[in-house]
């Protein structure tokens, strides 16, 4: 009996084995410097749509990627003055703006900026930070060289017990963790973000619309004219009509009137 169990038992510890392996068997704390940079740019342009392709241009050539980007056009100010009868010159200023971040190798951000600074006809803003993730990063290096100590412990005395099964877990999550935020800042480091927004001055655009005010396509005046009178005489005959229906009742009001008139004069008399 006592020979099945352990049989069993290390059965069970090698089907449930949960080791992980690293190959930094120690870590240089002497090595390390990950700074992350980051940039942003506000600048005027003769053309936001020439300004972005010239930066999609220039990211590719230095081996980066273009994360977002978008172009508003903003209605400043619209006008419509009459053309001809049937049309209208439609006049609106707006403003267009471009919006894009990028990707770049980080030691080419330099060199990226100034050539960004050569496309605008005036730099409103310009900006670079420099943010040092050594020592997180070394921090999650060390967590997980720990973790990977805890594991080769608990899988030395592994049981049939599920709390050792959900701590190997909960460990084995926290390694990898701490293993993804290192892998995230070392993405970081190699790529820099930089932000650019850029517009052109205002622009004034002119087109030939249709008219849309219904008054314009109303008959002229004597047209107009002849048909109301037409109307007219059709809402007088409608009202003989009408008053045709109540005889009676303008018969009865008639006999009461003269009649209360008569009776009034003799009266009097």
């Amino acid at each position: 009996m006592f020979g099945c169990n352990s049989e069993k038992k290390n059965d069970y510890a090698s089907s449930e084995n949960l080791v992980v392996s690293d190959t930094t068997a120690s870590v240089d704390t002497t090595s390390i410097a990950k700074i992350i940079k980051t940039a942003d740019m506000r600048f005027r342009v003769k053309d936001v749509q020439g300004t972005k392709e010239q930066l999609s241009a220039s990211i590719k050539a230095r081996g980066g990627t273009i994360a977002e980007f978008s172009i508003e056009s903003s209605i400043q100010e619209r006008d419509k003055v009459k053309y001809s009868v049937d049309s209208l010159k439609e006049i609106t200023s707006c403003r267009k703006e471009g919006f894009v971040i990028a990707k770049i190798p980080s030691e080419k951000l330099d060199d990226f900026t100034n050539s960004v600074a050569k496309m605008a006809v005036f730099v409103d803003h310009q900006a670079m930070k420099m943010d040092d993730q050594s020592i997180a990063y070394l921090a999650n290096k060390l967590k997980a060289q720990n973790r990977v100590d805890a594991m080769n412990a608990i899988n030395k005395t592994a049981t049939r017990k599920g709390n050792n099964i959900e701590t190997s877990l909960y460990i084995k999550d926290d390694y990898v963790d701490k293993k993804i935020e290192n892998m995230s800042i070392d993405n970081r480091v190699r790529y820099s973000t930089i932000t650019l927004n850029f517009y052109q001055d205002n622009t004034v655009n002119a087109i030939i619309v249709g008219n849309d005010n219904l008054y314009d396509y109303r008959p002229g005046f004597f047209q107009r004219l002849g048909l109301n009178i037409i109307d007219g005489w059709i809402y007088f005959k409608e009202f003989l009509l009408g008053l045709s229906r109540l005889w009676a009742i303008i018969a009865l009001g008639l006999v009461i009137f003269f009649g209360v008139r008569y009776l009034i004069r003799k009266r009097k008399v």
